[in-house]
């Protein structure tokens, strides 16, 4: 195989380097980007031949760009090194973008970076093997074989010079031609950047490392040093046990709750629940939305690196006298539960209701932990709970394998995770099945809490984010915030509590009834949920505070 490679490259005749980085801008600005130029080509103003010229004074601009970049990067004894990492970037950038949809940002690369090898199985196809061979790995074995002239280096320099000059001169009169329509275009659509492989990957990457990854060694922040448990709370009341549900990927426009023609909630719907149909989330990913909801900071004052070394609203809880554990069906908590118990499932729970191959869980299993969590506590330990659960939820793309036989009413399904090849109607079915398991699981829970007496209990359940399932042409999730479509951003939630905490605290239940159609977010958790808790502290901010936002006029707290 050496021997034939070896015999192909020597007929393979030599070019020069600043040939080779032209080819090489050849191929990441044409066949990476076709997506990129079919976006340009859907917002440009023009039709027929004019709109022609203007995509291919597009690629020009975009190839001629590259051409300047390489041919001040790339240099012989570095060349092939060189563009075949861009080669690597750019394939599998293009692939999410032209398969999927994906808009490259920071937050993607920070999803990517806090994800796990289940979420990473689900990626893989035969759509994504065959992309890599002809995509990827072929232009980069091409890339090896071509060999590069030895020049002098003033001949190297001149017809870089040339290049670079040549390249700018398109760049300058494709811009001066067409600058009026670049500048509407890219003003008003800013993500375009991100559709743009392998710079929309390289430049993403560079954005989360200098502004949102997790700082390493750096001390703890304290955060609610003052919290307390309220005077009111006396011990001849039950100690409250609130179970926290964190749901992923599910969103609201799939909830018959919020008025879906289809029946995705039939067993909720039977239950006196508070559903609250108007709800945004902090993130369009779970590395972004799950510890921005525990931070104590709004979305749009939220800063990841702070809230990565800063306590939170479990720590608070903790310090307040709450007995805190996380129970985890996905890929972490991305730091909210570091300091806290965090529950493992037990062998035979696992044996019940984990694939032996994938090791990926159903939900159920979140039902059947929490059980045996509740039945574990000592008799005479009154100390008051609050329990978070992490669902798996409708992560996908294998939407699929998010439910259970008994819970799949729709057909036909979309049993692959090469989504993007399944029609419209077996995709959403799919999704909504999925929508259908977490009903019956999160039904399941709140019957569970009917059940035990020992405690005021109480349920709140939110996702982390929404999902795209084709809409737009966008699938899954994690696109930029500002042009992220309302699939990803509008979240359900809902509540239940106890007929015993309701009787004790009935200006709370007609306080939340009150905001079920009002417009809520994420931003609403940490306040809320420690007022429910009857936890005091100074941190609580009161706009936000759903049980402040119809309290009697001098009165602190309900």
């Amino acid at each position: 195989m050496l021997t034939r490679l070896s015999v192909l490259k020597k007929k393979i005749p030599p070019i020069s380097l600043a040939q080779f980085n032209f080819f090489v801008a050849l191929w990441l600005g044409l066949a990476l980007n076709l997506t990129f130029y079919e976006k340009i080509q859907a917002l440009t103003p023009y039709h027929g031949i004019k709109a022609q010229l203007f995509i291919a004074a597009t690629v020009a601009v975009v190839i001629a760009l590259y051409n300047v970049l390489l041919q001040l990067l790339q240099w012989r004894w570095n060349a092939k090194a060189l563009a075949a990492v861009w080669l690597f970037i750019g394939g599998f950038s293009a692939y999410f973008v032209s398969s999927l949809g994906v808009v490259i940002s920071p937050d993607q690369i920070q999803n990517a970076m806090q994800t796990d090898p289940n979420e990473m199985k689900d990626l893989a196809s035969i759509r994504l093997l065959f992309w890599t061979v002809c995509m990827v790995m072929l232009p980069i074995g091409v890339l090896f074989l071509i060999p590069i002239q030895k020049e002098k280096a003033s001949k190297v320099l001149l017809k870089k010079m040339l290049n670079i000059v040549a390249s700018f001169a398109v760049i300058g009169g494709m811009l001066f031609i067409f600058y009026v329509d670049y500048a509407a275009i890219f003003r008003e659509h800013r993500d375009l950047k991100g559709m743009l492989s392998p710079q929309n990957a390289i430049a993403s990457s560079l954005s989360y490392y200098r502004h949102q990854s997790p700082e390493q060694n750096f001390p703890l922040v304290s955060y609610g040093v003052d919290a307390h448990r309220s005077v009111g709370v006396t011990n001849a009341e039950k100690p409250k046990l609130m179970v926290l549900v964190v749901g992923e990927t599910a969103r609201a426009e799939s909830f018959a709750l919020n008025g879906y023609a289809k029946n995705t909630n039939p067993e909720l719907s039977q239950l006196d629940i508070i559903n609250f149909s108007q709800v945004s989330s902090c993130g369009t990913a779970t590395a972004v939305s799950v510890p921005c909801m525990f931070s104590g900071m709004p979305r749009k004052e939220y800063d990841a690196k702070l809230a990565s070394h800063r306590e939170g609203l479990l720590d608070i809880a903790k310090r307040a006298g709450y007995k805190v554990a996380w129970l985890d069906n996905n890929s972490g908590c991305k730091g909210a539960c570091n300091r806290i118990e965090q529950v493992q499932f037990s062998p035979e729970l696992k044996k019940k209701w984990c694939s032996g191959a994938s090791g990926e869980c159903h939900d159920e299993i979140l039902v059947d932990g929490l059980k045996q969590y509740i039945q574990a506590i000592p008799a005479n330990d009154a100390a008051p709970r609050l329990i978070v659960l992490h669902q798996m939820g409708s992560h996908g793309p294998a939407y699929y394998a998010r439910s259970e036989a008994p819970y799949q009413p729709f057909k036909p399904t979309c049993d692959t995770n090469a989504i993007q090849g399944c029609s419209t109607e077996s995709l959403i079915n799919s999704y909504d099945n999925s929508i259908i398991y977490t009903d019956h699981v999160l039904s399941s829970i709140i019957h569970e809490l009917q059940g035990v007496k020992k405690y005021q209990t109480g349920f709140w359940y939110l996702s982390d984010h929404g999902e795209s399932t084709g809409e737009h042409g966008m699938y899954l999730h994690g696109a930029p915030y500002a042009i992220a479509p309302e699939q990803q951003t509008h979240v359900p939630m809902l509540m239940w509590f106890s007929a015993e905490w309701k009787a004790k605290n009935q200006q709370q239940m007609t306080c939340l009834s009150a905001q079920k159609s009002k417009e809520l977010s994420q931003d609403n958790l940490f306040p809320s949920l420690l007022s429910l808790l009857d936890i005091q502290t100074q941190v609580i901010d009161e706009k936000n505070d759903m049980l402040q936002n119809c309290a009697p006029a001098g009165k602190a707290s309900i």
